[in-house]
């Protein structure tokens, strides 16, 4: 019998690869067939390589409804075709076009995470209404919304986005058999820094994400950086990411010449997941001034490396530092804060320490993505059920019907089957 087919959906294959071939995978082990859908992209071959059939569907970051249209009829197309019987779709432009071409496609299950709703208090109001008004519209396709941030959940309950029983909490994980301090020799730091010309003696202040100067702050992190190098003369800015290409706010690494720091800014562009940890084993803190967040990726891998984090005082980040614990919140749109808790954990050595180590035991308690897709496969398995469909079993490629409690509903027990003891964080 062939296996129960899911689609995951984004917009770029950078999303698939970057943020959900771990979960892919995961969920391909429990019986499922898993397909990726985005754009092309240079990372397709690394999502294939792992195991993940990948299906290009050009779709754009931007509003474009001519695209937009043909990228609707594109997925209806193949959602037809493929006969998925899950599509799980995942960022803005993909969970809307995804789950209407997943319920005109018939599909019978349609499930979207939200990686931090799009709409911002800082829009103006009729544009803030109009990405409301399309979260409606997306959320009156799905069967289930996963919030990564609890803050997503209150404002898509405040605004009448969904109904309280459409929407779950979800919260964000990362590898922490790769995120590992403790996989990361004192000689490789040193290497490390001989290779990006780091003195040994020199601070080093990490940016990790795309250059987009108002969704993730770069041009405040600039900012901050004038203000840093002006009292700190023995330091390096770190920055791992590429411009937002595509993007209006968009920033290239020449700008670090405006703001006087372009000696001490390493651009180093996107860099793969292998070379992260040796990346942030080199930083003294890591720098995320953003708009908004899902739970920031970054900031997890952050502090299982033991590394604070300096970032704004916004929904997602708040849920990944505590104030004062593990990092400093700082306001939104505020270079000169930004800059002042740069410094405080540059100058409190002892501090930083503190926080690092707080990081770290923050990383292993809440921060491990197995919890994530051991959620994803149950609410799976529970959505399969309710429907009154097959479910996968986990050592085999067979599938068995779901079997009803005596009120017609599955039993939870019957939903919780699917995973074996293993798959449970200890």
């Amino acid at each position: 019998m062939n296996k129960i087919k899911v689609a995951h959906v984004t917009t770029v294959a950078q999303s698939l690869q970057g943020l959900l071939l771990n979960q892919m995978n995961s969920i391909q082990s429990k019986g499922y067939e898993v397909v990726g859908i985005s754009s092309p992209g240079r990372e397709v071959p690394m999502i294939e390589k792992a195991g993940v059939r990948h299906i290009a569907i050009g779709i754009s970051r931007n509003v474009t409804p001519l695209l937009d249209l043909i990228s609707l009829m594109r997925l209806y197309s193949v959602m037809r075709q493929e006969g998925f019987t899950i599509v799980h779709t995942h960022t803005p432009k993909a969970g809307l076009l995804g789950q209407l071409a997943a319920r005109l496609a018939g599909v019978p299950i349609v499930i979207n995470t939200v990686h931090g709703f799009y709409c911002h208090d800082l829009m103006h109001p009729i544009l803030r209404r109009f990405y409301i008004g399309l979260e409606k519209v997306a959320a009156r396709c799905s069967d289930l919304i996963l919030a990564q941030n609890q803050e997503d959940i209150e404002m898509a309950l405040s605004m009448g986005i969904c109904s309280p029983e459409k929407i779950k909490h979800l919260g964000n994980g990362i590898d922490l058999s790769s995120f590992s301090r403790d996989r990361v020799k004192t000689g490789d730091i040193r290497i490390k820094r001989q290779q990006l010309g780091i003195p040994d003696d020199a601070k080093v202040v990490g940016f990790v994400g795309r250059l987009a100067g108002k969704r993730k702050g770069f041009i405040d992190f600039l900012k901050a950086c004038q203000r840093v190098a002006g009292q700190h003369q023995n330091v390096r800015f770190l920055i791992a990411g590429e411009a937002d290409a595509g993007k209006a706010d968009a920033v290239s690494p020449g700008a670090a010449k405006d703001y006087g720091v372009s000696d001490q800014c390493l651009f180093l562009g996107a860099r793969p997941n292998d070379e992260l940890p040796s990346l942030y084993a080199l930083m003294d803190v890591l720098v995320l001034p953003s708009l908004f967040e899902g739970i920031p990726r970054v900031v997890m891998e952050a502090a299982a490396m033991g590394v604070p984090a300096v970032v704004t005082d916004v929904k997602g980040n708040r849920e990944a530092v505590m104030h004062g614990r593990n990092g400093l919140l700082v306001p939104l749109g505020n270079p000169q804060a930004l800059a002042e808790a740069i410094i405080d954990l540059l100058t409190n050595q002892e501090k930083a320490k503190g926080m690092g180590e707080e990081a770290y035991r923050m990383a292993l308690e809440q921060f491990d993505e197995r919890v994530v897709f051991a959620k994803v496969v149950n609410e799976y398995s529970g959505l399969l059920a309710d429907k009154d469909l097959r479910l996968p079993v986990s050592n085999s490629t067979a599938t068995e019907p779901a079997r009803a409690s005596s009120n017609g509903r599955p039993t939870y027990a019957r939903r919780l089957s699917v995973l074996s003891r293993e798959d449970l964080p200890r």
